[in-house]
């Protein structure tokens, strides 16, 4: 496909998703609140989101805001945390963005991409999250099931796996002002029928606009 092609392909899909998934919502469970996405968010890197939710109701029970958990002991938020795996790192992550949340930005979340990577433990996946989720910012959110799906569907080849070119190729493809909504809608996507062992393809609502599909019915 061209990439005039792919872009028509993908505003179907996009619209597609949004009769699936008329509500778009973070699987993170941070009610809106900046300084919650960002501990989340961390938490978050190779944990399921389910587990995160349910670790951060005791984590932010005890430190509640950024003054609270900047002040904490570092053993007490490791004890928390560790059912995230990755503990002792993520633990001091996320006291260190705290403390720098109130020191350089006072307490207020800023909304630049460069300014957010400045934080421990956050790279470009994390810092889209927060750029369209609390700032309504066009933002591709390059996470596993965003990968793989948009690989099958014909947008790069199913072999590309970096984070980086695959956001960078979906900026120029989905809309901005659909590419937050769509990577949250692609992730409920992946784990209801595009999963990454058993996908379900003869049922998948997606199939006539899958290059997948397509190459699949063709070799039958």
């Amino acid at each position: 496909m061209t990439e005039k092609q792919k872009r028509e392909r993908m505003r179907e899909i996009v619209a597609a998703l949004k009769d699936i998934y008329p509500e778009a919502t973070c699987a993170l469970e941070a009610g809106g609140d900046p300084f919650k996405l960002l501990v989340m968010g961390r938490l978050s890197a190779q944990c399921t989101d389910a587990r995160v939710n349910i670790v951060c109701r005791e984590l932010f029970f005890h430190y509640p805001d950024a003054k609270a958990l900047a002040n904490a002991e570092l053993a007490d938020v490791e004890r928390i945390v560790r059912p995230c795996g990755l503990y002792h790192t993520k633990a001091q992550n996320i006291i260190d963005a705290s403390r720098l949340l109130l020191t350089a930005y006072g307490g207020e979340l800023p909304s630049d991409m460069d300014e957010l990577l400045k934080f421990p433990g956050v790279g470009r996946k994390i810092a889209n999250l927060l750029r369209g989720d609390i700032f309504g910012l066009p933002a591709i959110v390059a996470d596993t099931h965003c990968i793989r799906i948009c690989g099958r569907l014909g947008m790069y080849p199913t072999t590309l796996k970096d984070p980086t070119k695959v956001e960078r190729t979906l900026v120029k493809l989905v809309e901005p002002a659909e590419q937050s909504d769509f990577c949250h809608r692609i992730v409920q996507f992946g784990r209801d029928v595009c999963t990454a062992r058993a996908p379900r393809c003869e049922a998948c609502p997606l199939a006539s606009l899958c290059e997948m599909a397509r190459k699949s019915r063709k070799s039958n």
